[in-house]
C-alpha cells in the first residue's frame, strides 16, 4: 500500500531550510542567533564581573613589581590558616599554612608552581623559626623577603587567600571532581571541622569539601600522612593540578563573573584588576603538560624539641634555576637589581633601634631583602661583599665610604651584603 504524504508538513520542512536571498538557511540564522545570545552574555556578564573585580584592593601589601605580560613574572600565593576560632578577624595571629610561588613565562606559555614546607627553618634576628610565622612576624614585607632569600628570586606580586576565599572560589569553578586513595576521617569541635571521606570513592567537591580535603593531615584513629606536612603538600598539588585544568579550559569564560566576584569579595593582592585579567586570560589555553610543580626539598631536623626543615638550595638546584627567569625589576642606574641583594644590617653601637631603623629605610628606597642584628660595638661603618655590582649599587644609598671582602663566617652565608654600623655612622643617603 502507497504512503500518503502530507504536503503541508512537506512545504513546511522546504520554507524552513529554503535558501532566502542572502543565501542564508533559517537553520543558520538561528545557529548565528545563538552565537550572537552567548557572546552578549559574555559580554554583560564581563562588564558586571570586572565591577565586582573593583573591589580587590590590598591595604596593607607592599607595591607590586609591574612586568609587561610578555615577561615572565613570580606571584607569591600565600593561603592562611584560620588563626583563632574565637578571633576570627585577628589577622596579627594568623600563619601561612600555604606558601607557593607560581611561575608564568610567556615565551614557553607555561606556568611552575613551588611549594615552600611550612616548617622551613628560617632565621629572623638571630632566633630559629619557621617561614610560615614571618607573616605573623613581619607582615607581608617579611614573608615575601623571606621566599626571596631562600628561593634567590623576585617576587612580582602577593595574592592571600583565606579559607573563606577558597570556598568562594572553587563553588565559583563549579567545584572538583577528585578520587580518594585514602580514609580521611577527622573531627576538630573546636574548629568545627569535620572530614569523611572513603578510600576509593570518587567525589565533586565543593567550596567546604575542598576545604576539608586541602587540610587533612591526619585520622581520629592517628593515622594518616607519614611525612606530615610534606604528604600534604602533594595531596595539595593533586587538588591544585584539576584546578588549574578546569580553569584553563575555555569554558571557564562563562564562569568567570562567579570567579571574578569570589576574588573581589575575598581576596586580597597587589595585582590590579587589570593584571587579574591579563593573566587570567593568558592562563586560558595553557596545556596541562606545561604546567608543572616541585616542592622545596629538605632535611628533617629537631632544634630545641621543635621539628623544622632545613633546606639545602645546593639540593633545590633545579627548581630554583626554573623559577629565575623572572625578569629583575626595581633595577639602579648601575649595579644589580636591589630586589636581588640579600642583606643583613648590624649594628655595632650602643644605640637601641638603629639597625631596624636603616632596615626601614632601605625598604622604602626599594631593598626588600633585609634582616638585622647585633655585633661587637665598633667605631667604624663599613659595608662587607664579594660582589662589586651589588657593592656598587649599596653604595649610591647608603652614605659609608669604608667597604671590604664579606668574610666566610656562618652567620653571612646567607648574605649578599653585610652592613655594619659603628659609631661613626650618622645619616642614611648622600
Amino acid at each position: 500500500m502507497r504512503r500518503k504524504t502530507n504536503k503541508k508538513r512537506d512545504t513546511a520542512f522546504s520554507k524552513i531550510f529554503k535558501k532566502d536571498n542572502d543565501s542564508t538557511t533559517v537553520f543558520e540564522k538561528l545557529v548565528l542567533g545563538i552565537i550572537s545570545l552567548i557572546i552578549t552574555f559574555v559580554i554583560v556578564s564581563m562588564v558586571s564581573g570586572v565591577y565586582a573585580l573593583m573591589k580587590v584592593e590590598s591595604k596593607s601589601m607592599p607595591s607590586g613589581a609591574s612586568v609587561s605580560f610578555n615577561q615572565p613574572v613570580n606571584i607569591l600565593l600565600l593561603g592562611m590558616d584560620i588563626g583563632d576560632p574565637k578571633q576570627v578577624n585577628n589577622q596579627s595571629i594568623k600563619r601561612t599554612d600555604t606558601i607557593i610561588v607560581a611561575n608564568y613565562n610567556p615565551q614557553t606559555k607555561s606556568i611552575r608552581i613551588v611549594s615552600v614546607p611550612r616548617d622551613t627553618l628560617i632565621s629572623i634576628n638571630d632566633r630559629n623559626v619557621k617561614i610560615n610565622s614571618a607573616y605573623a612576624i613581619g607582615g607581608y614585607p617579611k614573608i615575601k623577603s623571606e621566599v626571596e632569600n631562600l628561593l634567590n628570586i623576585n617576587i612580582n606580586y602577593i595574592v592571600k587567600v583565606d579559607y573563606n576565599a577558597f570556598r568562594e572560589i572553587i563553588d565559583a569553578i563549579g567545584g572538583i571532581e577528585m578520587k580518594i586513595d585514602r580514609n580521611m576521617i577527622y573531627d576538630d569541635e573546636g574548629q568545627n571541622l569535620h572530614i569523611n571521606f572513603k578510600a576509593g570513592e570518587t567525589v565533586t567537591l565543593d567550596g567546604k569539601k575542598a576545604e576539608e580535603f586541602f587540610r587533612w593531615r591526619k585520622n581520629n584513629d592517628g593515622s594518616g600522612l607519614a611525612n606530615g606536612d610534606l604528604d600534604r603538600i602533594e595531596n595539595q598539588q593533586k587538588f591544585i593540578s584539576k584546578v588549574i585544568e578546569k580553569c584553563t579550559s575555555p569554558f571557564v569564560i562563562f564562569r568567570a563573573p562567579k570567579i571574578m566576584t569570589a576574588l573581589g569579595d575575598n581576596v586580597e593582592t597587589n595585582l590590579s584588576p587589570t593584571d587579574i585579567l591579563g593573566y587570567g586570560f593568558k592562563f586560558i589555553g595553557i596545556k596541562k603538560e606545561n604546567v608543572t610543580m616541585a616542592t622545596v626539598s629538605g632535611t628533617p631536623k629537631t632544634i630545641n624539641g621543635e621539628s623544622f626543615l632545613i633546606v639545602d638550595k645546593i639540593e633545590n638546584k633545579d627548581i630554583l634555576s626554573s623559577l629565575t627567569s623572572s625578569s629583575a625589576s626595581n633595577k639602579s642606574a648601575e649595579g644589580a637589581a636591589k630586589d636581588d641583594i640579600r642583606i643583613k644590617v648590624l649594628n655595632a653601637t650602643k644605640i637601641n633601634g638603629l639597625a631596624a631603623k636603616v632596615a626601614k629605610e632601605l625598604n622604602d628606597a626599594g631593598y626588600t631583602k633585609v634582616d638585622t642584628g647585633n655585633t661587637e660595638l665598633s667605631d667604624k661603618s663599613e659595608i662587607l661583599s664579594n660582589d662589586a655590582d651589588k657593592l656598587k649599587t649599596i653604595k649610591q644609598d647608603l652614605n659609608i665610604k669604608e667597604n671590604d671582602e664579606k668574610e666566610n663566617k656562618k652567620e653571612y652565608k646567607d648574605y649578599d651584603v653585610i652592613i655594619i654600623l659603628g659609631k661613626d655612622f650618622e645619616t642614611f643617603g648622600k
